[in-house]
């Protein structure tokens, strides 16, 4: 009797370290996509939280992209240049310069924010226009853009598509918006939904508004400063004036309908002598900042970022002094040619206390 409940007590025990073996012998779960990978939905999010994956040029150690511009006066593109004839410093310190052969081949991942707020209405005849210019930039059929209105806040209006049928006809029927020109959370969303891109493929926004942010909620200006910096996202701005667009659509109207608001004039010529949002944006990533009045500058001004964007050197380096925070990149000739450089101003390393 006392063999066999012995045996039964040996069952039971045996019975019941079955789950926690097979448990061990089970695979482990996949692994869910990460949510960067995910599309941002068609409103401004919220601050990513520290769990979220981080942009693609998170710099610590690892190679910092530079993509560089190198034109004559009469804005020809300087080909044929090497390493040895680049100077890069990190913070006025030389780095170690490697240039890939070919220029910037890489399929274009576009994303083109347009103001509809405040008096940006005024230039929806020119924004009707732009899409076949889009074709420029989606030459490569691997090639695509997505479309962002934006006004308080940025609304997804055309997801990534390589069709710029699609897109044209997006451009022909936007909607005036708010008087808000949220350009801060818009620049913030649109590097969010170029981070959705393969790795592989250069990230270009094509941002088209006035140069001042007004009604942005979500972003502060040191965060999207140290979110361009970690990005490689390069970014050519096309500036407009709402008070030049108001006046020149008041001297088509008749004398009934001329609104030109003298003290919002006022206003917005106290605001320009405050910083540029758009400027500083572009110059920081190593992009172009230009502006327009006239319909065809506009056109030529879209024409021209779509060239230089893909006619850049392709310049990278590793810092040799990994401090956090801001670093300053400086680009120059070893010899003078006579040239201009356009090149990223900024990067981002690591963590600072204080700036999420």
């Amino acid at each position: 009797m006392n063999h066999r409940f012995r045996v039964l007590i040996c069952l039971a025990a045996a019975i019941l370290t079955l789950p926690c073996l097979s448990a061990q012998k089970q695979p482990a779960p996949a692994q869910q996509p990460a949510q960067s990978q995910q599309m941002p939905p068609a409103e401004p999010p919220l601050p990513m939280s520290g769990s979220q994956q981080e942009p693609t040029l998170r710099i610590t150690t690892q190679e910092v992209l530079v993509p560089t511009l190198v034109q004559k006066h009469d804005g020809s593109v300087v080909y044929g240049l090497k390493a040895d004839d680049f100077v890069l410093e990190d913070n006025g310190v030389p780095q170690k310069v490697q240039v890939q052969e070919e220029m910037d081949t890489a399929p274009v991942a576009l994303v083109v924010a347009v103001e509809q707020g405040g008096a940006s209405v005024l230039e929806f005849d020119k924004f009707s226009r732009l899409g076949p210019l889009l074709d420029s930039f989606l030459s490569d059929p691997r090639s695509q853009a997505a479309l962002v209105g934006f006004d308080s806040i940025p609304h997804l209006l055309r997801d990534f598509t390589h069709s710029t049928e699609d897109l044209n006809q997006d451009l022909k029927t936007l909607q005036p918006g708010d008087g808000g020109d949220a350009i801060l959370d818009t620049v913030s969303y649109a590097v969010d939904l170029l981070q959705t891109q393969p790795k592989d493929y250069r990230r270009v926004l094509l941002l088209i508004s006035q140069a001042r942010d007004h009604g942005s909620k979500h972003t502060k200006i040191e965060s999207l400063i140290k979110k361009i910096g970690e990005s490689d996202v390069l970014v050519l701005t096309v500036e407009f004036s709402p008070i030049t667009a108001e006046f020149l659509h008041d001297m088509k109207d008749s004398g009934e309908n001329r609104t030109l608001n003298m003290m919002s004039a006022l206003m917005a010529l106290v605001q320009a002598f405050r910083k540029n949002v758009t400027k500083e944006i572009a110059l920081m990533s190593g992009g172009e900042y230009t502006t327009f009045i006239s319909d065809k500058k506009f056109e030529q001004r879209v024409l021209d970022a779509a060239k230089h964007a893909r006619n850049r050197y392709l310049l990278t380096f590793r810092p040799t002094d990994p401090t956090p925070g801001l670093h300053s990149i400086r680009v120059k000739l070893a010899n003078d040619y006579g040239a201009k450089i356009v090149a990223r101003a900024n990067y981002w390393i690591g963590d600072v206390p204080g700036i999420e």
